[in-house]
């Protein structure tokens, strides 16, 4: 009798492994349909221009469509919260952003999702750099010489920025912070008004990204001093980086990358990340985001998770201390 039992837990488990088996192979591999990829800008900008380079590239080399959907607004927000309550089922990907994937989580006091958990990491994908950029109105030729002008002059230099919590805004306060300066702020309505005032007079100093900064850089409207990257981006080589300049440890990068709702499987994010890597890495690729100012950048899901969660802690740090709200 105990031979038979044997036998009939041994079938068992033979017909068992065979059903998974056969339930694993009537999976369609991934993805069997089109994948949406959300953009928080509206079209135009570099976050979505970079996405739709990655959708082409995305769409080759899975033979499914990769389909740009812009959701701007709030900050952000529309667009964070709709991919965090999308199916985790890989179908639904983020063009994350610094803004609001990093700064929301300390700017605003109750977001619909969580910054943290709601989102699962597939890659960094690009690095765009800040600079700082002077006008007529301040007679300075380096960092060094702006800190010493803003020491001597205290609350008489203006800096524009793109708006109260934005990453230019978040970056000149933490400028002021490290350089033990005391600066005025004056919000505007994005980068490029900022600086339209800064080209005429009206405010000393701004940082933008390279990206909207280039045009008035290449015409020699503002004058760069430095930029806030770690090390001289290749499309700024010739402007030493603000660290090196009175200001060590000074580091503030306008990043992308992408994302999927928590809970995606890991399959699916290994291989949204192996494919995504592999479209960055060819020269066309490249060369484009070399037009934008922009430079690529590659991680693993781990290693873009422990960036993301540093990030959230630096600029909810800066928030706090600048006192930083939003309306």
């Amino acid at each position: 009798m105990k031979t038979w039992i044997r036998i009939a837990r041994a079938a068992l488990l033979v017909l068992a492994a065979a059903g998974a088996g056969a339930a694993i192979a009537q999976q369609p591999a991934y993805p069997s349909k089109p994948v949406r990829f959300v953009v928080p800008y509206p079209p135009g900008g570099a976050s979505d221009v970079i996405a739709r380079l990655l959708a082409e590239k995305l769409t080759a080399s899975y033979g499914q469509p990769f389909i740009i959907e812009n959701r701007p607004g709030a900050n952000g927000i529309i667009a964070l919260e709709a991919v965090a309550k999308a199916a985790p089922d890989g179908y639904t990907i983020l063009m994350g952003n610094v803004g609001p994937n990093a700064i929301n989580a300390g700017l605003y006091p109750k977001l619909p999702f969580d910054a943290r958990k709601s989102f699962a990491p597939i890659t960094l994908a690009s690095s765009v750099p800040i600079v700082l950029l002077v006008g007529p109105s301040l007679q300075v030729e380096t960092v060094g010489e702006l800190i010493e002008h803003a020491r001597k002059h205290p609350g008489t230099v203006q800096f524009g920025s793109g708006g109260p919590g934005s990453a230019t805004h978040l970056t000149a306060e933490l400028f002021k912070d490290m350089a033990g300066i005391d600066i005025v702020h004056v919000p505007y309505k994005g980068d490029v008004p900022a600086m339209t005032d800064v080209q005429g007079g009206h405010v000393g100093m701004t940082f933008a990204t390279s990206v909207a900064a280039m045009p008035f850089i290449t015409g020699g409207k503002l004058r760069v001093l430095g930029t806030a990257s770690r090390e001289r981006p290749a499309s700024l080589a010739q402007y030493p980086v603000i660290a090196e300049q009175g200001v060590p440890g000074f580091e503030s990068t306008s990043w992308g990358g992408v994302l999927a709702p928590a809970g995606t499987p890991g399959p699916v994010i290994d291989s949204l990340n192996r494919h995504i890597v592999q479209a960055l890495e060819q020269p066309d690729v490249r060369a484009r985001f070399a037009q934008l100012g922009a430079q690529v950048v590659t991680s693993t899901p781990q290693e873009f998770e422990a960036y993301l969660a540093a990030e959230i802690d630096k600029w909810s740090g800066v928030i706090k201390m600048a006192g930083v709200t939003v309306d």
